[in-house]
Protein backbone atom coordinates (compact mmCIF):
# COMPACT_ATOMS: atom_id res chain seq x y z
CA UNK A 1 0.00 0.00 0.00
CA UNK A 2 1.55 3.13 -0.85
CA UNK A 3 1.73 5.89 1.38
CA UNK A 4 -0.27 8.82 -0.96
CA UNK A 5 -3.66 8.65 -2.55
CA UNK A 6 -4.41 10.70 -5.93
CA UNK A 7 -7.26 13.11 -5.66
CA UNK A 8 -8.72 14.58 -9.24
CA UNK A 9 -11.55 17.48 -9.06
CA UNK A 10 -14.11 17.56 -11.44
CA UNK A 11 -14.66 19.90 -13.16
CA UNK A 12 -11.60 22.08 -12.26
CA UNK A 13 -9.56 19.47 -13.71
CA UNK A 14 -7.01 19.58 -10.52
CA UNK A 15 -5.40 16.70 -9.89
CA UNK A 16 -2.89 15.83 -7.00
CA UNK A 17 -1.23 13.74 -4.18
CA UNK A 18 -1.62 13.81 -0.76
CA UNK A 19 -0.48 11.48 2.30
CA UNK A 20 -3.38 8.52 3.01
CA UNK A 21 -5.57 9.30 5.56
CA UNK A 22 -5.74 12.84 4.78
CA UNK A 23 -8.58 15.02 5.79
CA UNK A 24 -10.25 16.34 3.45
CA UNK A 25 -11.06 19.25 5.06
CA UNK A 26 -7.74 19.99 5.07
CA UNK A 27 -6.83 19.48 1.22
CA UNK A 28 -10.57 20.56 -0.40
CA UNK A 29 -10.50 24.38 1.12
CA UNK A 30 -8.20 25.72 -1.14
CA UNK A 31 -10.25 24.44 -4.16
CA UNK A 32 -13.15 26.56 -3.21
CA UNK A 33 -14.98 23.62 -0.80
CA UNK A 34 -16.50 25.86 1.57
CA UNK A 35 -16.76 24.78 5.14
CA UNK A 36 -19.49 26.93 6.73
CA UNK A 37 -19.82 25.24 9.89
CA UNK A 38 -16.02 24.86 10.53
CA UNK A 39 -16.37 21.08 9.93
CA UNK A 40 -18.66 20.11 12.92
CA UNK A 41 -21.28 18.60 10.59
CA UNK A 42 -23.93 21.05 10.66
CA UNK A 43 -24.81 22.15 7.36
CA UNK A 44 -24.14 20.60 3.60
CA UNK A 45 -21.77 23.37 2.82
CA UNK A 46 -18.52 21.54 2.00
CA UNK A 47 -20.64 18.62 -0.07
CA UNK A 48 -18.63 16.96 -2.85
CA UNK A 49 -20.03 13.79 -4.75
CA UNK A 50 -17.50 10.88 -5.44
CA UNK A 51 -17.53 9.92 -8.79
CA UNK A 52 -14.51 7.24 -8.48
CA UNK A 53 -13.51 5.42 -5.25
CA UNK A 54 -15.11 4.88 -1.88
CA UNK A 55 -15.81 7.34 0.80
CA UNK A 56 -17.39 6.02 3.53
CA UNK A 57 -20.99 7.26 5.24
CA UNK A 58 -20.48 8.11 8.94
CA UNK A 59 -23.29 8.69 11.39
CA UNK A 60 -23.41 12.79 11.05
CA UNK A 61 -23.67 11.94 7.22
CA UNK A 62 -26.73 9.93 7.45
CA UNK A 63 -28.29 12.65 10.00
CA UNK A 64 -27.67 15.45 7.54
CA UNK A 65 -27.79 14.44 4.06
CA UNK A 66 -31.01 12.52 2.60
CA UNK A 67 -30.79 9.15 1.78
CA UNK A 68 -31.29 9.70 -1.91
CA UNK A 69 -28.25 12.21 -1.78
CA UNK A 70 -25.77 9.96 -0.08
CA UNK A 71 -27.26 6.95 -2.83
CA UNK A 72 -26.26 9.71 -5.48
CA UNK A 73 -22.64 9.72 -3.95
CA UNK A 74 -22.54 13.09 -1.71
CA UNK A 75 -20.68 13.51 1.03
CA UNK A 76 -19.44 15.55 4.00
CA UNK A 77 -15.95 16.69 3.07
CA UNK A 78 -15.64 17.46 6.86
CA UNK A 79 -16.52 14.06 7.87
CA UNK A 80 -13.85 12.26 5.19
CA UNK A 81 -10.69 11.12 4.84
CA UNK A 82 -9.13 10.19 1.44
CA UNK A 83 -7.92 6.23 1.85
CA UNK A 84 -7.50 5.40 -1.58
CA UNK A 85 -7.44 6.98 -4.83
CA UNK A 86 -10.67 9.68 -5.60
CA UNK A 87 -12.10 11.53 -7.98
CA UNK A 88 -14.37 14.18 -7.23
CA UNK A 89 -17.05 16.24 -8.32
CA UNK A 90 -17.42 19.82 -6.61
CA UNK A 91 -18.63 23.36 -8.24
CA UNK A 92 -15.78 25.68 -9.21
CA UNK A 93 -15.04 28.62 -7.37
CA UNK A 94 -14.45 31.35 -9.18
CA UNK A 95 -16.07 33.94 -6.62
CA UNK A 96 -14.37 37.77 -6.97
CA UNK A 97 -12.73 39.57 -4.08
CA UNK A 98 -13.20 43.02 -3.80
CA UNK A 99 -9.96 44.92 -3.79
CA UNK A 100 -9.82 49.09 -4.74
CA UNK A 101 -8.21 50.96 -7.19
CA UNK A 102 -9.92 54.34 -6.13
CA UNK A 103 -7.47 57.45 -6.05
CA UNK A 104 -7.10 59.77 -2.84
CA UNK A 105 -5.79 62.69 -1.55
CA UNK A 106 -2.04 62.02 0.45
CA UNK A 107 1.24 63.13 1.30
CA UNK A 108 4.10 61.62 -1.03
CA UNK A 109 7.14 59.55 1.37
CA UNK A 110 9.57 57.34 0.63
CA UNK A 111 9.79 53.71 0.35
CA UNK A 112 6.84 51.40 -0.23
CA UNK A 113 3.68 50.27 1.79
CA UNK A 114 1.42 47.34 2.37
CA UNK A 115 -2.32 47.42 3.58
CA UNK A 116 -4.08 44.39 3.92
CA UNK A 117 -7.92 43.40 4.80
CA UNK A 118 -8.11 40.81 7.07
CA UNK A 119 -11.45 39.56 5.94
CA UNK A 120 -13.64 36.66 7.87
CA UNK A 121 -13.50 35.35 4.65
CA UNK A 122 -11.13 36.77 2.02
CA UNK A 123 -8.14 38.47 2.14
CA UNK A 124 -6.83 41.18 -0.12
CA UNK A 125 -3.52 42.99 -0.11
CA UNK A 126 -1.65 45.82 -2.29
CA UNK A 127 1.18 46.84 -2.33
CA UNK A 128 1.97 50.85 -2.99
CA UNK A 129 4.57 53.09 -3.93
CA UNK A 130 4.94 55.44 -1.48
CA UNK A 131 5.92 58.37 -3.44
CA UNK A 132 2.89 58.02 -5.80
CA UNK A 133 0.58 56.10 -4.24
CA UNK A 134 0.32 53.83 -7.22
CA UNK A 135 -0.99 50.07 -6.86
CA UNK A 136 2.11 47.99 -7.81
CA UNK A 137 0.80 44.31 -7.22
CA UNK A 138 -2.48 43.02 -5.92
CA UNK A 139 -2.98 39.94 -3.75
CA UNK A 140 -5.93 38.11 -2.57
CA UNK A 141 -6.75 34.56 -0.97
CA UNK A 142 -9.64 33.00 0.75
CA UNK A 143 -8.66 33.55 4.66
CA UNK A 144 -7.16 29.97 5.82
CA UNK A 145 -8.90 30.28 9.48
CA UNK A 146 -12.26 29.38 7.33
CA UNK A 147 -12.07 25.87 6.89
CA UNK A 148 -12.50 26.15 11.42
CA UNK A 149 -15.98 28.20 10.63
CA UNK A 150 -17.48 30.62 8.35
CA UNK A 151 -18.80 33.81 10.78
CA UNK A 152 -16.66 35.36 13.60
CA UNK A 153 -18.37 33.58 16.47
CA UNK A 154 -17.73 30.10 14.92
CA UNK A 155 -14.43 31.34 14.98
CA UNK A 156 -14.53 32.77 18.54
CA UNK A 157 -15.66 29.13 19.22
CA UNK A 158 -12.90 27.09 17.83
CA UNK A 159 -10.43 29.51 19.37
CA UNK A 160 -12.06 29.26 22.82
CA UNK A 161 -13.88 25.75 23.43
CA UNK A 162 -11.59 23.70 21.36
CA UNK A 163 -8.32 26.22 22.47
CA UNK A 164 -7.24 26.72 19.19
CA UNK A 165 -6.81 30.22 18.95
CA UNK A 166 -2.66 29.60 18.64
CA UNK A 167 -3.29 27.98 15.71
CA UNK A 168 -5.96 30.27 14.35
CA UNK A 169 -3.35 32.71 14.96
CA UNK A 170 -0.12 31.16 13.26
CA UNK A 171 -2.74 30.41 10.23
CA UNK A 172 -3.07 34.08 9.23
CA UNK A 173 0.06 35.28 10.36
CA UNK A 174 1.95 32.65 7.81
CA UNK A 175 -0.61 33.37 5.51
CA UNK A 176 -0.34 37.30 5.15
CA UNK A 177 3.32 36.77 5.59
CA UNK A 178 3.14 34.70 2.81
CA UNK A 179 1.04 37.54 0.74
CA UNK A 180 3.72 39.54 1.57
CA UNK A 181 6.11 37.41 -0.39
CA UNK A 182 3.87 37.49 -2.89
CA UNK A 183 3.61 41.18 -3.63
CA UNK A 184 6.86 41.57 -3.37
CA UNK A 185 7.58 39.21 -5.93
CA UNK A 186 4.83 40.21 -8.66
CA UNK A 187 5.83 43.90 -7.94
CA UNK A 188 9.39 43.02 -8.59
CA UNK A 189 10.46 45.12 -5.77
CA UNK A 190 13.74 45.12 -2.97
CA UNK A 191 12.49 43.67 0.15
CA UNK A 192 14.42 46.43 2.19
CA UNK A 193 12.27 48.49 0.55
CA UNK A 194 9.25 47.67 2.55
CA UNK A 195 8.78 50.63 4.98
CA UNK A 196 5.02 50.15 6.35
CA UNK A 197 2.24 47.72 6.44
CA UNK A 198 -1.00 48.40 7.65
CA UNK A 199 -3.63 45.51 8.63
CA UNK A 200 -7.34 46.13 9.25
CA UNK A 201 -10.20 43.58 10.04
CA UNK A 202 -13.21 43.16 12.49
CA UNK A 203 -12.51 42.95 16.17
CA UNK A 204 -12.13 39.16 15.81
CA UNK A 205 -9.65 39.37 13.81
CA UNK A 206 -7.57 41.62 15.10
CA UNK A 207 -7.54 39.55 18.05
CA UNK A 208 -6.60 36.66 16.41
CA UNK A 209 -3.66 38.10 14.29
CA UNK A 210 -2.69 39.77 17.12
CA UNK A 211 -2.94 36.72 19.44
CA UNK A 212 -5.04 38.53 22.02
CA UNK A 213 -7.35 36.28 24.14
CA UNK A 214 -10.50 36.12 22.34
CA UNK A 215 -12.19 34.11 25.69
CA UNK A 216 -13.67 38.12 26.56
CA UNK A 217 -15.59 37.99 22.58
CA UNK A 218 -17.43 35.10 23.56
CA UNK A 219 -19.38 35.54 26.54
CA UNK A 220 -21.44 38.65 27.20
CA UNK A 221 -20.88 41.89 27.52
CA UNK A 222 -18.38 40.75 24.21
CA UNK A 223 -16.43 43.47 25.28
CA UNK A 224 -12.61 43.00 24.47
CA UNK A 225 -10.05 44.04 26.87
CA UNK A 226 -7.45 45.01 24.63
CA UNK A 227 -8.45 46.17 21.43
CA UNK A 228 -6.12 49.28 20.51
CA UNK A 229 -3.29 49.65 18.08
CA UNK A 230 -0.67 46.58 17.77
CA UNK A 231 2.39 47.17 16.65
CA UNK A 232 4.87 44.62 15.43
CA UNK A 233 7.91 43.27 13.47
CA UNK A 234 8.39 41.47 10.71
CA UNK A 235 10.55 38.81 12.88
CA UNK A 236 7.35 38.73 15.43
CA UNK A 237 5.60 37.61 12.86
CA UNK A 238 7.42 35.21 11.56
CA UNK A 239 7.75 36.90 8.45
CA UNK A 240 11.11 37.68 6.25
CA UNK A 241 10.17 41.53 5.70
CA UNK A 242 7.82 44.02 6.99
CA UNK A 243 9.40 47.19 8.20
CA UNK A 244 6.86 49.21 10.42
CA UNK A 245 3.87 46.81 11.05
CA UNK A 246 0.77 47.37 12.83
CA UNK A 247 -3.02 46.63 12.90
CA UNK A 248 -5.52 49.46 13.31
CA UNK A 249 -7.21 49.95 17.05
CA UNK A 250 -10.88 48.72 17.03
CA UNK A 251 -13.66 51.21 17.59
CA UNK A 252 -15.44 49.20 20.64
CA UNK A 253 -17.24 45.54 20.65
CA UNK A 254 -17.29 44.09 17.29
CA UNK A 255 -16.75 47.01 15.57
CA UNK A 256 -13.04 46.53 14.17
CA UNK A 257 -10.23 48.52 12.49
CA UNK A 258 -11.98 47.61 9.36
CA UNK A 259 -14.62 49.90 9.79
CA UNK A 260 -12.15 52.67 11.21
CA UNK A 261 -10.80 52.84 7.68
CA UNK A 262 -14.10 52.61 6.28
CA UNK A 263 -14.75 56.47 7.92
CA UNK A 264 -11.35 57.29 6.86
CA UNK A 265 -12.22 55.89 3.63
CA UNK A 266 -14.97 57.93 2.90
CA UNK A 267 -14.24 60.92 5.30
CA UNK A 268 -17.02 60.32 7.58
CA UNK A 269 -15.08 62.15 10.28
CA UNK A 270 -14.45 65.56 8.17
CA UNK A 271 -18.21 65.27 6.77
CA UNK A 272 -20.31 68.91 7.29
CA UNK A 273 -23.53 67.08 7.02
CA UNK A 274 -24.21 63.75 8.44
CA UNK A 275 -23.67 60.37 6.60
CA UNK A 276 -23.96 56.67 7.37
CA UNK A 277 -21.50 54.01 6.11
CA UNK A 278 -22.90 50.41 6.64
CA UNK A 279 -20.91 47.37 5.90
CA UNK A 280 -23.17 44.53 5.47
CA UNK A 281 -21.74 41.06 6.01
CA UNK A 282 -22.10 38.25 8.91
CA UNK A 283 -21.93 40.94 11.68
CA UNK A 284 -23.10 44.30 10.35
CA UNK A 285 -21.24 47.45 11.22
CA UNK A 286 -22.75 50.77 11.15
CA UNK A 287 -21.47 54.15 11.97
CA UNK A 288 -23.66 57.61 11.87
CA UNK A 289 -22.01 61.23 12.45
CA UNK A 290 -19.99 63.82 11.07
CA UNK A 291 -17.29 66.05 12.39
CA UNK A 292 -19.10 67.21 14.65
CA UNK A 293 -19.49 63.25 16.29
CA UNK A 294 -20.10 59.76 15.08
CA UNK A 295 -21.78 56.37 16.70
CA UNK A 296 -21.25 53.23 15.88
CA UNK A 297 -22.68 49.93 16.48
CA UNK A 298 -22.56 46.31 15.46
CA UNK A 299 -25.17 43.50 14.62
CA UNK A 300 -25.13 40.30 14.34
CA UNK A 301 -26.81 40.16 10.99
CA UNK A 302 -26.05 36.31 10.63
CA UNK A 303 -24.59 34.89 7.40
CA UNK A 304 -27.53 35.26 5.04
CA UNK A 305 -26.14 38.00 2.65
CA UNK A 306 -23.32 35.64 2.07
CA UNK A 307 -25.62 32.98 1.20
CA UNK A 308 -24.86 30.59 4.65
CA UNK A 309 -28.05 29.10 6.23
CA UNK A 310 -29.74 29.16 3.28
CA UNK A 311 -30.80 25.79 2.11
CA UNK A 312 -29.69 26.41 -2.09
CA UNK A 313 -27.39 29.00 -0.49
CA UNK A 314 -23.22 30.10 -1.88
CA UNK A 315 -21.35 32.92 -2.08
CA UNK A 316 -21.44 35.30 -4.58
CA UNK A 317 -19.27 32.44 -7.03
CA UNK A 318 -19.72 30.77 -10.63
CA UNK A 319 -23.11 29.14 -10.71
CA UNK A 320 -24.63 31.47 -8.27
CA UNK A 321 -28.51 33.49 -8.57
CA UNK A 322 -27.15 36.72 -8.42
CA UNK A 323 -30.08 38.99 -10.07
CA UNK A 324 -34.06 38.29 -9.68
CA UNK A 325 -36.71 40.03 -11.95
CA UNK A 326 -40.55 39.86 -12.43
CA UNK A 327 -40.82 37.60 -15.42
CA UNK A 328 -43.41 36.98 -18.06
CA UNK A 329 -46.75 35.09 -17.22
CA UNK A 330 -46.13 36.37 -13.14
CA UNK A 331 -42.48 34.32 -13.41
CA UNK A 332 -39.59 35.03 -12.35
CA UNK A 333 -36.42 36.18 -14.64
CA UNK A 334 -33.07 35.23 -13.31
CA UNK A 335 -29.12 36.39 -14.11
CA UNK A 336 -26.55 33.56 -12.68
CA UNK A 337 -22.64 34.27 -12.45
CA UNK A 338 -21.08 32.86 -14.87
CA UNK A 339 -24.28 32.55 -17.05
CA UNK A 340 -24.09 28.95 -16.67
CA UNK A 341 -27.07 26.40 -15.38
CA UNK A 342 -27.80 27.89 -11.44
CA UNK A 343 -26.54 25.78 -8.60
CA UNK A 344 -27.62 28.27 -5.78
CA UNK A 345 -28.38 32.00 -4.13
CA UNK A 346 -26.18 34.53 -2.73
CA UNK A 347 -27.34 37.76 -0.59
CA UNK A 348 -27.82 40.01 -3.64
CA UNK A 349 -30.02 37.25 -5.78
CA UNK A 350 -31.51 36.53 -2.13
CA UNK A 351 -32.74 39.78 -1.77
CA UNK A 352 -33.89 40.60 -5.33
CA UNK A 353 -35.78 37.32 -4.48
CA UNK A 354 -37.79 38.31 -1.68
CA UNK A 355 -38.57 42.07 -2.80
CA UNK A 356 -39.62 40.60 -6.16
CA UNK A 357 -42.29 37.71 -4.45
CA UNK A 358 -43.22 40.83 -2.16
CA UNK A 359 -44.57 43.01 -5.36
CA UNK A 360 -45.80 39.84 -6.64
CA UNK A 361 -47.98 39.00 -3.48
CA UNK A 362 -46.19 35.73 -2.93
CA UNK A 363 -45.00 36.70 0.80
CA UNK A 364 -46.59 38.34 2.84
CA UNK A 365 -44.97 41.44 5.08
CA UNK A 366 -44.50 38.87 7.83
CA UNK A 367 -42.71 37.10 5.93
CA UNK A 368 -44.97 33.92 4.95
CA UNK A 369 -45.70 31.90 1.70
CA UNK A 370 -49.05 33.13 0.08
CA UNK A 371 -49.91 29.88 -1.49
CA UNK A 372 -49.57 26.00 0.28
CA UNK A 373 -46.11 25.18 -1.63
CA UNK A 374 -43.41 24.25 1.01
CA UNK A 375 -40.89 25.94 -1.05
CA UNK A 376 -41.03 28.84 -3.96
CA UNK A 377 -38.89 27.89 -7.51
CA UNK A 378 -36.52 30.75 -8.17
CA UNK A 379 -35.07 29.12 -11.23
CA UNK A 380 -34.89 25.06 -11.28
CA UNK A 381 -33.13 23.61 -8.88
CA UNK A 382 -32.89 26.74 -6.61
CA UNK A 383 -35.73 26.91 -4.88
CA UNK A 384 -36.53 28.89 -1.49
CA UNK A 385 -38.09 27.91 1.43
CA UNK A 386 -39.80 29.63 4.51
CA UNK A 387 -36.80 29.12 6.25
CA UNK A 388 -34.82 30.78 4.36
CA UNK A 389 -37.01 34.09 4.08
CA UNK A 390 -36.77 33.53 7.78
CA UNK A 391 -33.41 33.86 7.72
CA UNK A 392 -33.20 36.68 5.53
CA UNK A 393 -35.75 38.93 7.97
CA UNK A 394 -33.55 37.92 11.15
CA UNK A 395 -30.36 39.61 8.80
CA UNK A 396 -32.12 42.37 7.23
CA UNK A 397 -33.60 42.85 11.10
CA UNK A 398 -30.87 43.34 12.54
CA UNK A 399 -29.44 45.68 10.30
CA UNK A 400 -32.59 48.06 10.19
CA UNK A 401 -32.82 47.89 13.90
CA UNK A 402 -29.27 48.80 14.30
CA UNK A 403 -29.36 51.94 11.86
CA UNK A 404 -32.83 53.20 14.06
CA UNK A 405 -31.04 52.71 17.50
CA UNK A 406 -28.39 55.22 16.01
CA UNK A 407 -30.22 57.53 14.22
CA UNK A 408 -32.41 57.73 17.50
CA UNK A 409 -29.35 58.16 19.98
CA UNK A 410 -27.99 60.70 17.12
CA UNK A 411 -31.41 62.88 17.14
CA UNK A 412 -31.47 62.40 13.68
CA UNK A 413 -34.34 61.63 11.27
CA UNK A 414 -33.46 59.22 7.81
CA UNK A 415 -34.35 62.23 5.62
CA UNK A 416 -31.22 64.00 7.61
CA UNK A 417 -28.64 61.85 6.53
CA UNK A 418 -27.11 63.03 2.99
CA UNK A 419 -25.60 59.97 1.66
CA UNK A 420 -25.48 56.29 2.91
CA UNK A 421 -22.09 53.91 2.37
CA UNK A 422 -22.66 50.60 1.71
CA UNK A 423 -19.14 48.44 1.97
CA UNK A 424 -18.14 45.17 1.34
CA UNK A 425 -19.15 43.20 -1.31
CA UNK A 426 -22.67 42.21 -0.30
CA UNK A 427 -23.09 45.89 -0.33
CA UNK A 428 -21.16 46.81 -3.59
CA UNK A 429 -23.19 44.76 -5.95
CA UNK A 430 -27.09 44.41 -4.15
CA UNK A 431 -29.68 46.26 -5.39
CA UNK A 432 -30.70 49.19 -3.41
CA UNK A 433 -34.16 49.53 -4.74
CA UNK A 434 -34.59 45.86 -3.75
CA UNK A 435 -32.67 46.49 -0.47
CA UNK A 436 -35.39 49.62 0.15
CA UNK A 437 -38.07 47.38 -0.89
CA UNK A 438 -37.51 44.58 1.94
CA UNK A 439 -36.70 47.44 4.53
CA UNK A 440 -32.77 46.11 4.52
CA UNK A 441 -32.36 50.08 4.18
CA UNK A 442 -34.68 52.53 4.59
CA UNK A 443 -33.44 55.32 2.99
CA UNK A 444 -33.71 57.03 -0.61
CA UNK A 445 -32.01 54.66 -3.29
CA UNK A 446 -30.67 58.07 -4.57
CA UNK A 447 -28.92 58.82 -1.49
CA UNK A 448 -27.18 55.25 -1.23
CA UNK A 449 -23.47 54.50 -2.76
CA UNK A 450 -22.24 51.38 -3.25
CA UNK A 451 -18.69 52.10 -1.92
CA UNK A 452 -16.56 48.52 -2.45
CA UNK A 453 -13.88 47.73 0.04
CA UNK A 454 -13.28 51.15 1.98
CA UNK A 455 -11.59 48.85 4.41
CA UNK A 456 -8.53 48.55 2.04
CA UNK A 457 -8.86 51.93 0.86
CA UNK A 458 -9.04 53.27 4.25
CA UNK A 459 -5.81 50.69 5.60
CA UNK A 460 -4.14 52.46 2.29
CA UNK A 461 -4.49 55.91 3.23
CA UNK A 462 -3.36 55.03 6.81
CA UNK A 463 0.11 54.06 5.10
CA UNK A 464 0.53 57.62 4.73
CA UNK A 465 -0.16 59.25 8.11
CA UNK A 466 1.89 59.05 11.18
CA UNK A 467 0.74 55.92 13.85
CA UNK A 468 -0.60 57.60 16.25
CA UNK A 469 -3.27 59.56 14.44
CA UNK A 470 -5.88 56.69 14.78
CA UNK A 471 -5.94 56.03 18.25
CA UNK A 472 -7.22 59.38 18.34
CA UNK A 473 -9.34 58.78 16.01
CA UNK A 474 -10.81 55.55 17.61
CA UNK A 475 -11.46 57.29 21.18
CA UNK A 476 -13.64 59.80 19.49
CA UNK A 477 -16.02 57.50 17.96
CA UNK A 478 -18.69 56.39 20.35
CA UNK A 479 -19.32 52.92 20.46
CA UNK A 480 -23.16 51.74 21.35
CA UNK A 481 -23.66 48.11 22.44
CA UNK A 482 -26.88 46.99 21.11
CA UNK A 483 -27.26 44.44 23.27
CA UNK A 484 -27.33 46.37 26.80
CA UNK A 485 -30.12 48.93 24.48
CA UNK A 486 -33.31 48.54 26.68
CA UNK A 487 -35.22 49.54 22.81
CA UNK A 488 -33.51 47.07 20.75
CA UNK A 489 -35.48 43.78 20.61
CA UNK A 490 -38.78 45.72 20.38
CA UNK A 491 -36.95 47.69 17.36
CA UNK A 492 -35.52 44.55 15.80
CA UNK A 493 -38.84 42.45 16.38
CA UNK A 494 -40.43 45.68 14.42
CA UNK A 495 -37.75 45.61 11.85
CA UNK A 496 -37.90 42.02 11.21
CA UNK A 497 -41.70 42.56 9.18
CA UNK A 498 -41.26 43.60 5.16
CA UNK A 499 -42.85 47.03 4.54
CA UNK A 500 -46.10 47.12 2.96
CA UNK A 501 -46.85 49.48 -0.48
CA UNK A 502 -47.00 52.21 1.83
CA UNK A 503 -43.85 51.81 3.35
CA UNK A 504 -45.35 50.50 7.00
CA UNK A 505 -43.11 48.75 8.94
Amino acid sequence: MTASVRITLRPLGAAFEVPRGSPLQEVLFPYGVEFPCGGRARCKGCRVRVLEGTLPVTAEQERILSPGELDAGWRLACHCRAEEDLTLELAQWEAAILSDESPFAFTPRSGLGIAIDVGTTTLVAQLLDLRTADVLAVATALNAQARHGADVMSRVGFAVNEKKQELLTALIRTQTGAMIGELLRKGKADPASLTDVVLVGNTVMHHLFCGIDCTPLSRYPFEPVRDGMEPFRAEDLGWSAGGSIRFLPCLGGFVGSDILAGILAVNLHRSDVPLCLIDLGTNGEIVIGSRGGLLCCSTAAGPAFEGARISMGMRAATGAIAEVEPGPGGGLACRTLGDVAPRGICGSGLVDAAAVLLRLGRITPGGRFTGREPSIMIADPVALTQTDIRELQLAKGAIAAGVRILLGKSGLAEGDIARVYLAGAFGNYVNTASAKTIGLVNFPPDRIVPSGNTALRGAKRALFDEPGAYDELASGVRHIALDSDGDFQDVYVEEMRFPTETGDR
